[in-house]
C-alpha cells in the first residue's frame, strides 16, 4: 500500500474517533441540558463519523492496483466518495431542520438550557479546530480532494459551534429558550449549504474539467521550447484522484523517420512529467507539419490560453 493510502486511512480514523467522543458528548450533555442547539451540533458531528467512514473504505479502495477493469486505477473513488459525503452532509442537516421546525411550531423548550452546555460547545470548537486542521493538511500533503472535503466540512463546524456558543450567550442573557432553537435552525441550514457546495465541486473532477486552467499555460510553455515540435494544439486535462492525465497534439516534420518522431513525442512527455507535479501519465499523438483535421473539437489549443 502506498504512503499517500495509508496517511489517507491514517486520517480517516483520527476523524472517526474524535467525532465518535464530540458527537456522544454533545448530544448527551444537550439533552440533559435541554439545548437543542448542542444537540443539533452533536448530530453535525455524527453525520462527520459516517462520512469519515466513507473516506476510510475509499482509502482502501483507492490503494488497489489498476487491473483490466480500471486501467486507469482506482484513484477516482476519492472524487466519488466526496459527492457521497456531499448526500450525507445535507440529508442529515435537512432532517435537523424539519425536527427543529417541528419543535418551533409546536412551541418549543420551555426552560432555558443549563450552563454545562457551554463547557462542552467550547470544547467542541477546540477539538474540531484541531480535526480540521489535520485533515486539510494531510489531504494538501496527499492530494486526496476527499479529506479536503472532510476538513472544509469540519472548518464549517467550528463555524457552526461557534454560532451555537453565541446563541447560548444570548439565551441565558435574555432567557428566551427560543433562541436556542432559532440557533439549531440556523445550523441546520448551514450544514444542508455545506453539502450542496461540496456536491457542486466534484461535479468538475466528474466531468473532467480542470479547475486550474494555468496548467494548460505550463503545458504549453514546456514544449514549445523542443525543437522539432510545432504547433501543440488539442491539449486535454483531467484528473483521477489527485493525479492529472494529459492529452495532446503536436506537429513534426513530415520527413522524420517513425523513430525520430517517437524521441521528440519521448521528449514532449517527459519534459511536461517532469514540469509539472502529479502526472501520471502524458498521451501524445503526433502528426505531420501543416496537418489539417477539421472535424477536431474538443482540446485546447496555444491561442485559447
Amino acid at each position: 500500500m502506498e504512503l499517500r493510502h495509508k496517511q489517507i486511512i491514517r486520517a480517516s480514523w483520527v476523524s472517526i474517533a474524535g467525532n465518535a467522543i464530540l458527537s456522544v458528548l454533545k448530544i448527551t450533555v444537550g439533552l440533559i441540558s435541554g439545548s437543542m442547539a448542542v444537540v443539533a451540533d452533536g448530530v453535525d458531528s455524527a453525520s462527520d463519523i459516517l462520512t469519515s467512514v466513507i473516506v476510510l473504505i475509499t482509502g482502501h479502495i483507492m490503494s488497489r492496483p489498476p487491473d483490466i477493469r480500471y486501467p486507469y486505477g482506482y484513484e477516482r473513488a476519492d472524487t466519488i466518495a466526496s459527492k457521497a459525503v456531499s448526500f450525507v452532509i445535507f440529508f442529515a442537516g435537512a432532517q435537523l431542520a424539519i425536527s427543529t421546525v417541528t419543535r418551533l411550531i409546536e412551541g418549543g423548550n420551555t426552560e432555558v438550557p443549563s450552563m454545562f452546555a457551554i463547557w462542552v460547545i467550547l470544547a467542541s470548537i477546540f477539538g474540531k479546530a484541531f480535526l480540521a486542521l489535520y485533515q486539510f493538511r494531510i489531504g494538501k500533503k496527499t492530494g486526496s480532494d476527499m479529506l479536503i472535503a472532510n476538513a472544509r466540512n469540519m472548518q464549517s463546524d467550528v463555524l457552526i459551534s461557534v454560532a451555537v456558543l453565541i446563541g447560548l450567550v444570548f439565551t441565558f442573557i435574555f432567557e428566551l429558550a427560543v433562541i436556542d432553537i432559532i440557533t439549531a435552525l440556523a445550523v441546520s441550514v448551514w450544514i444542508m449549504y455545506t453539502g450542496v457546495r461540496i456536491f457542486f465541486q466534484t461535479n468538475r473532477d466528474l466531468m473532467d474539467g480542470m479547475g486550474d486552467q494555468e496548467m494548460y499555460k505550463k503545458v504549453f510553455k514546456l514544449i514549445t521550447s523542443i525543437k522539432g515540435v510545432y504547433n501543440p494544439h488539442r491539449a486535454r486535462i483531467r484528473k483521477t484522484g489527485s493525479k492529472f492525465i494529459v492529452d495532446i497534439d503536436i506537429e513534426v516534420d513530415g520527413s522524420k523517420t517513425v523513430v525520430e518522431a517517437h524521441d521528440i513525442s519521448r521528449e514532449v512527455e517527459m519534459r511536461i512529467k517532469n514540469g509539472i507535479e502529479n502526472v501520471y501519465d502524458v498521451i501524445v499523438h503526433v502528426e505531420p507539419y501543416g496537418n489539417v483535421e477539421k472535424d477536431e473539437k474538443f482540446g485546447v489549443s496555444n491561442r485559447d490560453v
